[in-house]
């Protein structure tokens, strides 16, 4: 049995990483010995089917280029930034791992990542071109894509229905209009993960943008959030937790559904809801039930988060040649439709289409439009960090939503500062 969990547990920070490391193209690591090594995550939330689907991708691969052994390594999440940073800054990691736009600039800029533009087979224009060059640093292409997230409104009709709210509300003024009607029926308004495990890019930073706000200033060398937009996010934000109507739950909530108060039907909307979201609450609160609607709409904008996964390619792989044959049987349209099919997400190629069978799937390939991947920083990991403490201070009432915005931008300073 190939793949497997990985024990690799040492524990050194990227910050704290000085490896000069040369990056090649695809592959940097030479190509010594038949094994490749690739760290995949649960794209797949069912983990049995995760697992066979794997094994299957390892028995197609080796059937296709012999004499490879591939061995794909099942990695959690959880922890997930602290283990491919260690993995990677100190020569032991995977020879493929996959990524989020967020990690490549700090692994492009430390040099522990190879460019994968030989990963596409020569073929960029069959790509969504937002989802490379989310992918890219620096004019190079450090990750290709083989799904692209979506995320949209999800709301449950029956809590709307007791409560009498007719319309769902899709706009931040009748997101508060709702809240009162749904209070009197029990139910909170809008489903939120606060937990000091979720993304930013899955709570906070999609009301900035809305807000018409950014994370970092145009030149990448301060942060911005904390300016009026960002003021008027978080007091949006704020607001609805003290009224009650962004569940109590949201401070321990990983954005999940399971066993949290959108599950619970308890709460009547999701704003950062995903395919397997609308999946999971039909089997739960019934079809008829869930109405998938379009990217909540803000003062100024109206976006979601989305963005594509990446398999990038470590400098010190060890079969680079190996790697970079994986890479382009990932994007292939047929493994590009397999993937899609077996996860949910949306295809990032413009020649393979999201197949959409019902009306949720069809309003999730419609948001797609609207999404944006998020700031890419080689310091968004870090800040990210400060400012989800800040934001949970203003929740629980500790903070203004402007101390707590104006701490988080000063530590954000020192650390911006020390980085230069």
């Amino acid at each position: 049995m190939k793949i497997r969990a990985s024990r690799f547990t040492t524990s050194i920070s990227l910050l704290a990483a000085a490896t000069a490391l040369t990056a090649s193209a695809c592959g940097g690591g030479g190509d010594s010995g038949k094994g490749l090594t690739v760290w995949m995550y649960p794209v797949i939330p069912d983990q049995q089917a995760s697992s066979a689907y794997w094994k299957q991708i390892e028995k197609d691969f080796e059937a296709a280029e012999a004499g490879v052994d591939l061995k794909i390594e099942l990695q959690p999440w959880d922890g997930r930034d602290q283990k491919v940073a260690t993995a990677l800054t100190g020569g032991k990691g995977p020879d493929v791992v996959l990524l989020q736009p967020d990690q490549i600039p700090s692994y492009a800029a430390n040099r522990t990542l190879a460019p994968v533009d030989g990963g596409l087979g020569g073929d960029k224009s069959a790509f969504l071109p937002t989802a490379l060059a989310a992918l890219s640093s620096d004019g190079k292409l450090y990750g290709v894509p083989i799904y692209h997230t979506v995320t949209s409104m999800m709301f449950n009709k029956k809590l709307l229905d007791k409560a009498g709210v007719k319309d769902p509300p899709q706009t931040w003024d009748e997101i508060k209009a709702a809240a009162p009607k749904l209070k009197k029926a029990g139910y909170a308004t809008l489903d939120y993960s606060a937990s000091p495990e979720a993304s930013l890019n899955m709570n906070f930073y999609p009301l900035l943008w809305q807000a018409g706000g950014t994370v970092f200033s145009p030149d990448g060398k301060k942060v911005a959030f904390n300016g009026p937009e960002g003021l008027e996010a978080l007091t949006f934000l704020t607001d609805l937790y003290k009224q009650g109507a962004v569940p109590r739950s949201a401070l321990t909530n990983k954005n999940v559904i399971t066993d949290q108060a959108l599950g619970k039907q308890e709460v009547a909307a999701a704003f950062t809801s995903v395919p397997a979201d609308a999946a999971l609450a039909a089997k739960t609160w019934g079809k008829e039930n869930v109405i998938v609607g379009a990217p909540l709409k803000g003062p100024r904008k109206q976006v979601a988060f989305g963005m594509p996964g990446g398999l990038a390619v470590n400098a010190r792989a060890k079969n680079g040649k190996a790697a970079e044959k994986f890479l382009r049987f990932m994007t292939s349209p047929k493994q590009i439709t397999g993937l899609s099919t077996a996860t949910g997400f949306m295809s990032p190629r413009t020649d393979v289409k999201t197949s959409a069978t019902d009306p949720a799937a069809q309003q999730f390939a419609d948001a797609l439009q609207y999404t944006y991947p998020g700031d890419t920083n080689a310091s968004a990991r870090q800040v990210m960090a400060l400012l989800r403490t800040e934001i949970q201070a203003a929740l629980t009432g500790k903070k203004t939503p402007k101390e707590a915005l104006d701490e988080a931008a000063e530590q954000s300073a020192d650390l911006l500062a020390r980085q230069r």
